[in-house]
């Protein structure tokens, strides 16, 4: 399973250092890291919503595009 970070930055809408500082900050969130990185607007809302799109598609087996 693909996790949201990691298609963030397959996607190149962040990258593994701002992932790995924000996680930093962040250790134990009362939010989901989508809407932690939104409200921080290191991504739109619409790059959430297509990338937690891509995680579901994944988790059923039916992404095929890399």
């Amino acid at each position: 399973m693909m996790r949201l970070g990691e298609i963030l930055i397959k996607r190149q809408l962040i990258s593994q250092t701002q992932l790995e500082q924000f996680l930093t900050q962040y250790p134990y969130p009362a939010k989901k890291l989508g809407e932690l990185l939104v409200e921080h607007h290191l991504i739109s809302s619409q790059d959430q919503r297509d990338a937690l799109r891509e995680q579901y598609w994944r988790r059923k087996g039916h992404w095929v595009i890399d």
